[in-house]
Protein backbone atom coordinates (compact mmCIF):
# COMPACT_ATOMS: atom_id res chain seq x y z
CA UNK A 1 0.00 0.00 0.00
CA UNK A 2 1.45 3.37 -1.22
CA UNK A 3 1.20 6.46 1.32
CA UNK A 4 0.15 9.79 0.50
CA UNK A 5 1.88 12.82 1.54
CA UNK A 6 -0.38 15.89 1.75
CA UNK A 7 1.19 19.19 1.33
CA UNK A 8 -0.54 22.85 1.44
CA UNK A 9 1.74 24.57 -0.41
CA UNK A 10 -0.27 27.94 -1.44
CA UNK A 11 -2.93 29.41 1.10
CA UNK A 12 -5.62 32.08 -0.17
CA UNK A 13 -7.16 33.83 2.77
CA UNK A 14 -10.26 35.93 3.12
CA UNK A 15 -9.92 39.61 4.13
CA UNK A 16 -13.33 41.34 5.81
CA UNK A 17 -14.43 38.67 8.62
CA UNK A 18 -11.74 36.41 8.41
CA UNK A 19 -7.75 38.61 8.93
CA UNK A 20 -9.93 41.39 9.08
CA UNK A 21 -12.63 42.38 11.90
CA UNK A 22 -15.70 43.62 10.31
CA UNK A 23 -17.14 45.08 13.14
CA UNK A 24 -20.72 46.01 10.88
CA UNK A 25 -18.81 47.88 8.22
CA UNK A 26 -19.88 46.33 5.48
CA UNK A 27 -23.92 47.31 6.58
CA UNK A 28 -23.27 50.90 7.46
CA UNK A 29 -21.32 51.28 4.18
CA UNK A 30 -24.25 49.60 2.16
CA UNK A 31 -26.76 51.92 4.22
CA UNK A 32 -24.80 54.83 3.53
CA UNK A 33 -24.56 53.66 -0.36
CA UNK A 34 -28.38 53.08 -0.31
CA UNK A 35 -29.71 56.33 0.66
CA UNK A 36 -27.75 58.17 -2.26
CA UNK A 37 -29.78 56.14 -3.92
CA UNK A 38 -32.47 56.96 -2.61
CA UNK A 39 -33.57 54.39 -0.63
CA UNK A 40 -34.38 55.04 3.06
CA UNK A 41 -32.96 53.18 6.42
CA UNK A 42 -35.71 51.91 7.85
CA UNK A 43 -37.86 51.13 5.19
CA UNK A 44 -39.09 47.96 4.37
CA UNK A 45 -36.88 48.20 0.89
CA UNK A 46 -33.71 48.96 3.03
CA UNK A 47 -34.50 45.78 4.54
CA UNK A 48 -35.18 43.32 2.33
CA UNK A 49 -31.92 44.68 0.19
CA UNK A 50 -29.63 44.24 3.50
CA UNK A 51 -31.33 41.19 4.15
CA UNK A 52 -30.00 39.97 0.71
CA UNK A 53 -26.46 41.69 1.52
CA UNK A 54 -26.23 39.69 4.71
CA UNK A 55 -27.22 36.23 2.50
CA UNK A 56 -24.12 37.17 -0.09
CA UNK A 57 -21.44 38.14 2.12
CA UNK A 58 -18.34 37.30 0.30
CA UNK A 59 -19.52 37.93 -3.03
CA UNK A 60 -18.52 40.80 -5.13
CA UNK A 61 -19.99 43.86 -4.53
CA UNK A 62 -20.36 44.61 -7.58
CA UNK A 63 -22.54 41.41 -8.47
CA UNK A 64 -24.74 42.12 -4.78
CA UNK A 65 -25.44 45.48 -6.65
CA UNK A 66 -26.45 44.49 -10.23
CA UNK A 67 -28.98 42.51 -8.27
CA UNK A 68 -30.53 44.96 -6.09
CA UNK A 69 -30.67 48.11 -8.39
CA UNK A 70 -30.98 46.31 -11.66
CA UNK A 71 -29.30 48.50 -14.27
CA UNK A 72 -25.52 48.69 -15.02
CA UNK A 73 -25.32 52.73 -13.95
CA UNK A 74 -27.54 52.35 -11.05
CA UNK A 75 -25.80 49.43 -9.77
CA UNK A 76 -22.10 51.25 -10.26
CA UNK A 77 -23.80 54.40 -8.65
CA UNK A 78 -24.47 52.28 -5.56
CA UNK A 79 -20.84 50.17 -6.10
CA UNK A 80 -19.02 53.72 -6.26
CA UNK A 81 -21.13 55.10 -2.99
CA UNK A 82 -20.07 51.59 -0.96
CA UNK A 83 -17.05 52.14 -1.87
CA UNK A 84 -16.43 55.48 -0.68
CA UNK A 85 -18.58 54.99 2.16
CA UNK A 86 -16.11 51.82 3.42
CA UNK A 87 -12.97 53.70 2.42
CA UNK A 88 -14.60 57.25 5.02
CA UNK A 89 -15.18 53.83 8.06
CA UNK A 90 -11.11 52.72 7.01
CA UNK A 91 -9.95 56.39 7.31
CA UNK A 92 -11.62 57.12 10.73
CA UNK A 93 -9.67 53.91 12.65
CA UNK A 94 -12.63 51.56 12.17
CA UNK A 95 -10.88 48.95 10.53
CA UNK A 96 -8.85 45.99 13.18
CA UNK A 97 -7.20 43.06 12.53
CA UNK A 98 -8.81 39.70 13.54
CA UNK A 99 -6.79 39.12 16.87
CA UNK A 100 -3.94 36.57 15.99
CA UNK A 101 -4.34 37.32 12.45
CA UNK A 102 -1.06 39.03 11.92
CA UNK A 103 0.60 36.02 13.00
CA UNK A 104 -0.93 33.29 11.73
CA UNK A 105 0.39 34.57 8.01
CA UNK A 106 3.45 35.05 9.47
CA UNK A 107 3.66 31.77 10.74
CA UNK A 108 2.52 30.10 7.40
CA UNK A 109 4.82 32.07 5.12
CA UNK A 110 7.70 31.02 7.51
CA UNK A 111 7.06 27.77 7.06
CA UNK A 112 7.14 28.29 3.55
CA UNK A 113 4.29 28.57 1.99
CA UNK A 114 2.90 31.56 -0.28
CA UNK A 115 0.11 33.14 1.50
CA UNK A 116 -2.77 35.35 -0.92
CA UNK A 117 -5.00 38.01 0.65
CA UNK A 118 -8.53 38.41 -1.40
CA UNK A 119 -11.67 40.40 -1.39
CA UNK A 120 -14.92 41.13 -2.72
CA UNK A 121 -14.20 44.83 -2.70
CA UNK A 122 -12.80 46.58 -5.17
CA UNK A 123 -9.08 47.30 -5.70
CA UNK A 124 -9.03 50.73 -3.99
CA UNK A 125 -10.52 49.36 -0.61
CA UNK A 126 -8.98 46.66 -0.32
CA UNK A 127 -5.79 48.85 -0.86
CA UNK A 128 -6.62 51.44 2.03
CA UNK A 129 -7.42 48.16 4.43
CA UNK A 130 -4.26 47.40 3.88
CA UNK A 131 -2.47 50.34 4.09
CA UNK A 132 -4.40 51.04 7.49
CA UNK A 133 -3.68 47.98 9.35
CA UNK A 134 -0.27 48.39 7.41
CA UNK A 135 -0.10 44.79 5.94
CA UNK A 136 1.20 46.01 2.24
CA UNK A 137 4.11 43.34 2.24
CA UNK A 138 2.23 40.82 5.05
CA UNK A 139 1.58 38.47 2.06
CA UNK A 140 2.90 37.40 -1.10
CA UNK A 141 -0.22 38.73 -2.85
CA UNK A 142 -3.48 40.21 -2.89
CA UNK A 143 -6.35 40.13 -5.22
CA UNK A 144 -9.77 41.48 -5.83
CA UNK A 145 -12.47 40.41 -8.28
CA UNK A 146 -11.10 42.79 -11.36
CA UNK A 147 -7.80 40.68 -10.95
CA UNK A 148 -9.68 37.74 -11.90
CA UNK A 149 -11.39 38.61 -14.61
CA UNK A 150 -14.49 40.41 -12.54
CA UNK A 151 -15.55 37.47 -11.26
CA UNK A 152 -15.68 37.45 -7.45
CA UNK A 153 -17.08 34.81 -4.94
CA UNK A 154 -18.96 32.33 -5.35
CA UNK A 155 -16.98 31.17 -8.65
CA UNK A 156 -13.30 29.86 -8.33
CA UNK A 157 -11.78 32.84 -10.26
CA UNK A 158 -9.13 34.05 -7.50
CA UNK A 159 -8.53 31.10 -5.80
CA UNK A 160 -7.28 30.25 -9.07
CA UNK A 161 -5.75 33.17 -9.74
CA UNK A 162 -3.84 33.43 -6.94
CA UNK A 163 -2.49 29.95 -7.98
CA UNK A 164 -1.58 31.01 -11.86
CA UNK A 165 -0.28 34.25 -10.65
CA UNK A 166 2.19 32.99 -7.70
CA UNK A 167 2.97 29.50 -8.86
CA UNK A 168 2.75 28.51 -5.40
CA UNK A 169 1.48 25.25 -6.04
CA UNK A 170 1.92 22.15 -8.02
CA UNK A 171 -1.96 21.52 -8.04
CA UNK A 172 -5.10 22.57 -6.58
CA UNK A 173 -5.15 20.18 -4.00
CA UNK A 174 -2.04 21.39 -2.99
CA UNK A 175 -4.04 24.61 -1.99
CA UNK A 176 -5.98 25.83 1.46
CA UNK A 177 -9.18 28.64 1.55
CA UNK A 178 -9.70 30.12 4.32
CA UNK A 179 -12.76 32.56 4.60
CA UNK A 180 -15.53 33.61 7.03
CA UNK A 181 -18.77 32.90 4.06
CA UNK A 182 -20.66 30.38 2.34
CA UNK A 183 -19.69 31.96 -0.84
CA UNK A 184 -15.82 31.42 0.45
CA UNK A 185 -16.48 27.95 0.86
CA UNK A 186 -18.14 27.54 -2.16
CA UNK A 187 -15.40 28.86 -4.09
CA UNK A 188 -12.85 26.94 -2.18
CA UNK A 189 -14.67 24.11 -3.27
CA UNK A 190 -15.47 24.65 -6.73
CA UNK A 191 -11.24 25.51 -7.30
CA UNK A 192 -11.05 21.63 -6.12
CA UNK A 193 -9.21 23.50 -3.20
CA UNK A 194 -7.66 20.14 -0.79
CA UNK A 195 -8.22 22.19 2.45
CA UNK A 196 -11.43 24.37 2.73
CA UNK A 197 -11.51 26.19 6.56
CA UNK A 198 -14.57 28.32 7.47
CA UNK A 199 -13.73 30.51 10.14
CA UNK A 200 -16.45 31.41 13.17
CA UNK A 201 -15.29 35.63 12.88
CA UNK A 202 -17.52 36.91 10.31
CA UNK A 203 -21.15 36.57 8.56
CA UNK A 204 -22.06 32.89 8.77
CA UNK A 205 -22.41 30.27 11.07
CA UNK A 206 -20.84 26.79 10.98
CA UNK A 207 -24.32 25.28 9.93
CA UNK A 208 -23.80 27.30 6.91
CA UNK A 209 -20.58 27.24 6.30
CA UNK A 210 -20.73 23.35 6.89
CA UNK A 211 -23.66 23.50 4.06
CA UNK A 212 -21.53 25.42 1.81
CA UNK A 213 -18.80 22.48 1.97
CA UNK A 214 -16.35 23.47 4.48
CA UNK A 215 -14.32 20.42 5.05
CA UNK A 216 -13.44 22.14 8.62
CA UNK A 217 -14.63 25.38 10.89
CA UNK A 218 -12.32 27.10 13.44
CA UNK A 219 -12.71 29.25 16.01
CA UNK A 220 -10.24 31.97 13.85
CA UNK A 221 -8.10 32.23 11.30
CA UNK A 222 -5.41 32.12 14.18
CA UNK A 223 -6.23 28.61 14.36
CA UNK A 224 -5.58 27.71 10.52
CA UNK A 225 -1.87 26.91 10.75
CA UNK A 226 -2.46 23.95 13.35
CA UNK A 227 -5.27 22.98 11.11
CA UNK A 228 -2.96 22.43 7.84
CA UNK A 229 -0.41 21.04 9.86
CA UNK A 230 -2.98 18.39 11.46
CA UNK A 231 -4.48 17.89 7.34
CA UNK A 232 -1.00 17.08 6.50
CA UNK A 233 0.02 14.80 9.12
Amino acid sequence: MTSTTRRISLVVLDMAGTTVADDGLVEQAFAEAAQALGVASGSARHAEQLAYVRATMGESKISVFRHLFGDEERAQAANAEFEAAYGRLVDAGRCAPVPGARRAVERLRAEGRTVVLTTGFARVTQDAITAALGWQDLADLTLCPADAGGRGRPYPDMVLAALLRTRGADAVTDVAVAGDTSYDMLSGRRAGAGLVAGVRTGAHDEAALRAAGAHRVLPSVAELPDAIAEYES
